[in-house]
Formats: C-alpha cells, structure tokens, sequence
C-alpha cells in the first residue's frame, strides 16, 4: 500500500479533519500530512498543528516535520 495523504487547508484542524485521518490510520501506519498555502506557510504554524495532530490523535502516534509536510506514524504495541 502506498503512503496516505491529508491537507490541512484554510479551515485548519478540525473535527472532521481528525475523524478522516483517523479514517486513514485503519488501513495504514503512516500518514502525510501537507499544509497548504492558505492554512499558513509559517514554521512556527507548522508545528503548531503538529502538536494540535498529536494531543487530539492520542498518545500511540508521533509526528515529525519535513519542509510543510507533517508525517504522522501509529505505534503498535506488541501484545505477546
């Protein structure tokens, strides 16, 4: 399966921006994340939604920053 991706546009993260990439995370581990030019091209807002993206997913997920892009991994934990 090829990677997902999800844009964060004007609107910002909402609700229904959450419910998709959770949508997304059911059949993958990792999901892209592009912000587009008219939700801010700052660094600084960037990372913002970074941490809005971690502290609304949950604390099985970690995000790291490439250029605009978010990249968003689930972590499973081995049951055995």
């Amino acid at each position: 399966m090829g990677q997902s991706q999800v844009q964060i546009g004007k609107n910002g993260i909402t609700e229904n921006f959450i419910l998709t990439l959770k949508d997304h995370f059911k059949n993958r581990k990792d999901v892209k994340v592009t912000t587009l030019k008219s939700a801010g091209h700052e660094k600084e807002k960037v990372k913002e939604y970074r941490e809005e993206i971690l502290e609304k997913m949950g604390k099985n997920y970690s995000a790291r920053i490439i250029g605009f892009s978010i990249f968003v991994k689930k972590w499973r934990r081995d049951v055995r």
